[in-house]
């Protein structure tokens, strides 16, 4: 496992460009015996172990890296410029690997079918959507997903049951300009009015989230934990300290997802100042996902009218087709208990902690509004090791010891399940190990 997760890590691949690190799993499964299907979702593969028939159980690892130039300096740091696995899914491939190894191993044993998913473009890119649309859900009954944690202690787990555009000048003139610099300053202000002023404060009692962050590139904004979160993390505006910009960008990262908004000239004036940006980067994230639509409207209302107010034009695109908002992951209440089970035989009970709601975003959960899932992070922090970064960190590091960890909980998670919640899932016919 070692050995696979280095070698991810020196190639990292972006979402939907995963073809070598793809590559390689299938050679793996060719090693193993393993049947699969591919391409699933782009890149994606879907390998099959037990018995080809009901119940089927799933257990999935994402594939992708993240646009972000590695900062640490070992023998297998990345060697694709600006690409790095900065948030641990090298590792998931592997340890989803080393669990094919032990299911493989006792494949006569499986009361049913464990469904191994590869996924492509976690990263903002809904590769879970995509691959539930290729059918790696089909017969599913349930799907366990595991993350790397740098603040959970190793072999312990966790869980929990718009652009505005004005007139440029000088400023030294600032009467003859329409300054957007400072129109979105406002914004700024009036957007934390929307978590204390338009949400419920009493909503504390909703269901847990469970969640890895999702960011921007190289834009790092802090985890993040609360109810309903606004956190403006970048504000960057013009070439020149002595000229007001006659437009600035708002992307934002709403609900853990890259959107942005798109400049708009003021209509009817010409503004000789060339390539003046003021950009905004924002986090918005919540639990609740019934304040979504609303918090979106609210979004639209305070950027469009901060600009008029400052004689400035907006518009907002939150790019939903492009860059998906993930909704919040949610566990399935009747997996828990299974979850508990099966990770305190193995660890100890007094290893398998309750984890507090996390405002980071995964993609894992579009899985769980198809079908029961259940996700939690596994621990990898090590005093010996000193403190290890947190995710989409450029220093970000893998405590490789947690790997056999990783896989043992993987297949005991899927074989149990088989064991445990016996079903019967009437089965199509199917191919396996088709290039599709």
């Amino acid at each position: 496992m070692v050995g696979i997760r280095r070698k991810i890590h020196a190639n990292p691949e972006l979402g939907y460009e995963e073809f070598e690190t793809s590559e390689l799993i299938r050679v793996e499964l060719d090693q193993m015996s393993i049947e699969y299907k591919h391409p699933v979702g782009v890149t994606g593969v879907v390998g099959f172990i037990g018995t080809q028939k009901p119940p089927f159980v799933a257990i999935r690892a994402d594939m992708d890296a993240l646009t972000m130039q590695e900062m640490v300096e070992w023998v297998h740091k990345s060697k694709n410029a600006g690409k790095m696995h900065a948030c641990g899914h090298d590792a998931h491939v592997a340890m989803l690997l080393g669990a094919a190894k032990i299911l493989k191993e006792h494949e006569q044993d499986l009361q049913g079918t464990v469904v191994l998913v590869f996924q492509p473009a976690e990263e903002g890119g809904a590769g879970a959507k995509k691959m539930i649309a290729g059918g790696a859900l089909e017969n599913v009954s349930a799907i366990f997903g595991l993350h790397v944690a740098n603040h959970v202690p190793i072999a312990e787990v966790a869980s929990r049951p718009a652009t505005i555009s004005g007139k440029g000048g000088h400023a030294a003139l600032p009467h003859h300009a329409v300054d957007p610099i400072l129109a979105a300053s406002n914004v700024i202000v009036s957007l934390q009015h929307l978590v204390s002023r338009e949400a419920d404060p009493l909503d504390s009692q909703v269901k847990p989230l469970i969640s890895t962050l999702i960011l921007i590139q190289w834009v790092f904004i802090p985890y993040l934990v609360s109810v309903q979160v606004i956190t403006v993390g970048k504000f960057q505006g013009g070439d020149a300290f002595n000229i007001l910009s006659n437009r600035w960008y708002f992307p934002c990262i709403y609900n853990g997802k890259p959107n942005a908004t798109q400049a708009a000239d003021e209509a009817g004036k010409t503004v000789n100042i060339a390539h003046v940006i003021c950009m905004l980067i924002t986090s918005y994230r919540l639990i609740n996902y019934l304040y979504n639509d609303s918090m979106m409207f609210f979004f639209y209302q305070v950027i469009t009218g901060q600009a008029s107010v400052h004689r400035c034009l907006a518009t907002v695109n939150f790019f939903e087709d492009e860059k998906p908002l993930s909704p919040p992951t949610i566990n399935h209440k009747d997996l828990h208990e299974h979850f508990r089970n099966v990770a305190g035989d193995m660890l100890g009970f007094e290893k398998v902690k309750d984890h507090q709601r996390w405002m980071g975003s995964e993609d894992f959960a579009y899985y769980q509004e198809a079908i029961p899932g259940y996700f939690s992070f596994l621990g990898m922090a090590d005093d010996a090791l000193g403190p290890l970064p947190m995710p989409h960190s450029p220093y970000f590091r893998i405590n490789e010891d947690a790997l056999p960890y990783g896989a043992a909980l993987h297949a005991s998670f899927a074989a149990r399940y088989l064991l445990e919640f016996q079903q019967e899932v009437p089965l199509p016919e199917r191919e396996h190990h088709d290039e599709l």
